[in-house]
């Protein structure tokens, strides 16, 4: 056997390598390798547990498990599971009871006939008619998630557009229990637009999804009688939490930029933001009263100017959008009607400020009573 020289006990260093341009990109593939690998395995433990989970709550539904065992079918299976695999914390009543209730939510709803099948058909593709095994991307979505849709969300489209959203924006679980109570699902693509009249019959239905109705501003610290200025002033100050408002894809691009049409004419159009996946400006201007039928035409005005001289070869025309306080149907219908660029009419809300401050002036009198 030849032998093999012992090394003599040493700390180990960087010393005798030249950490040369080769190297540091060599260094940063792999690093980006493991943390790839990394997650692959945390998705590949997830889906495997929750097909466990999808064929325990299957059986349990399709075995008819409580008229065929009795009432109390579901807490026995527990138990048996604990005492064999004590070491799990999978098994506990209640987990078993949300499984059971998992599969039947979807099972039940599919077989009311509501369709979203172009979410949720496999690579072969299978319709949601046939759904009975677990849709792929529904391992993406860890399983307290899931838990929390199906104790929320009231239909298979209304779930399943929250499970796209964890699976694809990597949505915490505080993240997704925030949007819903928000009523994301019902507000995105609700704002008022002339989108059917200004834009190609391809990008309707898209553009129609980067707006909502309303957008949720709990994040600021306003009094109920702000103005325009502070609005906006505050949004900026809060870019990030501006940005996860509006959505997936915006890329801030600048505030009350110079408008110069001519030596005497300058304008300040009040947010100026880029939409990445779809390849367009979005102009938002804010309003901290009712909608006004002028609104639009100072807006339109600057979807031109966007037009006219930001969008570059191969973007798509750009688009506004009013944020204000109020708006009243019929006077934003109107108001777009002859409208030749593509806005839309949003309002906000700030709920949960004003919920504290009455808490807040409720702790004072209750302070001052006290005293």
């Amino acid at each position: 056997m030849a032998n093999i020289e012992k090394s003599k006990p040493a700390f180990v260093t960087r010393d005798g390598i030249v950490a040369d341009a080769d190297y540091v990109q060599w260094l940063s593939d792999v690093k980006k390798r493991f943390r790839e690998s990394q997650a692959r395995a945390i998705v590949k433990v997830n889906s495997e547990m929750l097909e466990f989970y999808w064929s325990i709550g299957r059986d349990l539904v399709m075995l008819r498990a409580e008229s065929r065992w009795g009432a109390g079918v579901v807490k026995q299976f527990a138990l048996d599971m604990r005492e064999t695999f004590p070491d799990s914390t999978g098994f506990s009543y209640t987990n078993v009871k949300y499984m059971k209730r998992w599969y039947n939510f979807y099972n039940e709803l599919v077989t009311k006939g509501q369709q979203a099948a172009d979410l949720i058909a496999d690579e072969k593709g299978q319709q949601a008619a046939d759904l009975l095994e677990i849709p792929d991307i529904f391992g993406r979505v860890p399983w307290y998630h899931h838990v929390e849709i199906i104790e929320h969300c009231h239909s298979l489209d209304e779930a399943l557009f929250y499970i796209n959203k964890v699976a694809n924006e990597g949505w915490s679980r505080s993240k997704l229990e925030d949007q819903i109570a928000a009523q994301l699902y019902q507000a995105q693509g609700a704002a008022l637009s002339n989108f059917d009249n200004t834009l190609p019959a391809e990008q309707i239905q898209l553009t129609q999804q980067l707006f909502k109705d309303p957008y949720h501003f709990e994040f600021l610290s306003l009094k109920q009688d702000h103005n325009e200025e502070d609005l906006e002033e505050a949004l900026v100050k809060n870019i990030t939490n501006f940005l996860l408002e509006l959505g997936q894809g915006f890329a801030y691009v600048g505030r009350q930029m110079e408008l110069r049409i001519d030596d005497e004419s300058t304008f300040f159009p009040d947010l100026i933001f880029y939409h990445i996946p779809q390849k367009r400006y979005v102009i938002i201007e804010l309003k901290a009263v009712k909608f006004m039928p002028e609104f639009a035409g100072k807006l339109n005005f600057y979807v031109t100017a966007a037009d006219k001289l930001l969008r570059g070869e191969g973007d798509n025309p750009s688009v506004g959008l009013v944020i204000c306080k109020t708006a009243k149907s019929t006077i934003v219908e109107w108001s777009l009607q002859d409208i030749q660029k593509p806005l839309g009419v949003a309002t906000y809300q700030l709920e949960q400020v004003v919920e504290r401050t009455v808490k807040e002036l409720e702790q004072q009198k209750k302070e001052k009573d006290e005293k």
